[in-house]
C-alpha cells in the first residue's frame, strides 16, 4: 500500500527536518488541493499529521482535518499528539479510518489496550519511531518528541501489544527521516520476519522509485510518503507502480 502524506501546522502543509520544529519547510499547495491530487494519481489511502495538535493536544486542528475527511474520496488516518481517550473518539467521530498512537502506548500501555478494546484494532495504529543503538544494535523507541529514549524495545513492546489485538505499525528509523537517502529495509525486513502476522507500515527517508522499490521487497505492508512527493521526486502514480499488488 502506497499511503501519500501530509504534515500540518496552523492548517498549512509543511515538512520537519527529523521531527525538529525550528527546521520547517512550509508548502504553497492548500492541504485539501495535496489531497486531491493524491487522489487522482491513485491514492486509495492517506495519511495525516497534526503537528499542532502533537504539540499540544487542546491546539488540535479538528475542523480542518474533518474538512479534509469529509471532502476527500478515500480513507484518512490521523496522528498527532493522541494521548486520551477523548482524541480517540474525537478523531474517529470526525470520520478518521484510523488514529495513530505514539509516546502513549509506551507510557500508558494498560490504557492504549483499553482503546484496543473499545475501539477496535483496525482503528488503530501505533506510531514506533526508533533510534538503533550503534553498538548493540537494539531497536529502542524514542518518545517526547524523539528527544528521550524510552528504553523499551520495539520488539518487546509489539510482542506486548499482540494479547490486544495489534494490527498495524507504523515504524520510523528516526536516522532517515527527512533525509531522502533511502530507508532503512533491513529494519522492516527483521520486524516482518519476526511478527508475520502484523502490518508494517514503513516511514521515513523515501527519495526515489528505487527506494520505494526496495521496501515493497522488505515484506512490508505499506510505506508512507511524505516529502518525496511534495518536492517532486516523482507521483503517487509512479510509486504504485512500483508496488506489488498496490
Amino acid at each position: 500500500m502506497i499511503i501519500p502524506a501530509i504534515d500540518l501546522i496552523g492548517g498549512k502543509v509543511v515538512r520537519l527536518f527529523q521531527g525538529d520544529y525550528a527546521q520547517k519547510t512550509e508548502y504553497s499547495a492548500s492541504p485539501q488541493d495535496r489531497f486531491d491530487l493524491y487522489v487522482s494519481e491513485g491514492a486509495r489511502y492517506l495519511h495525516l499529521v497534526d503537528l499542532d495538535g502533537a504539540r499540544d493536544p487542546a491546539a488540535r486542528q479538528l475542523e480542518t482535518i474533518a474538512s479534509l475527511i469529509k471532502n476527500t474520496p478515500v480513507p484518512v488516518e490521523i496522528g498527532g499528539g493522541i494521548r486520551s481517550r477523548k482524541d480517540v473518539e474525537d478523531l474517529l467521530n470526525i470520520g478518521a479510518d484510523r488514529v495513530v498512537i505514539g509516546s502513549c502506548a509506551v507510557k500508558n500501555p494498560t490504557e492504549v489496550k483499553e482503546w484496543f478494546r473499545d475501539y477496535g484494532a483496525s482503528h488503530i495504529v501505533l506510531a514506533l519511531d526508533i533510534n538503533i543503538d550503534p553498538v548493540s544494535g537494539k531497536r529502542f523507541i524514542a518518545v517526547k518528541g524523539w528527544q528521550e529514549n524510552s528504553g523499551v524495545t520495539i520488539e518487546d513492546l509489539i510482542a506486548d501489544y499482540r494479547e490486544a489485538g495489534l494490527r498495524y505499525v507504523l515504524c520510523t528509523d528516526i536516522s532517515k527521516d527527512g533525509t531522502l537517502k533511502g530507508t532503512n529495509v533491513a529494519l522492516y525486513t527483521d520486524l516482518h520476519r519476526e511478527f508475520p502476522d502484523i502490518s508494517f507500515i514503513a516511514s521515513g527517508g523515501i527519495g526515489s522509485l528505487d527506494d520505494v522499490r526496495n521496501t515493497a521487497q522488505s515484506g512490508a505492508f505499506g510505506v508512507v510518503l511524505g516529502r518525496a512527493l511534495l518536492e517532486g521526486k516523482f507521483t503517487v502514480k509512479e510509486a504504485l507502480e512500483c508496488w506489488p499488488n498496490a
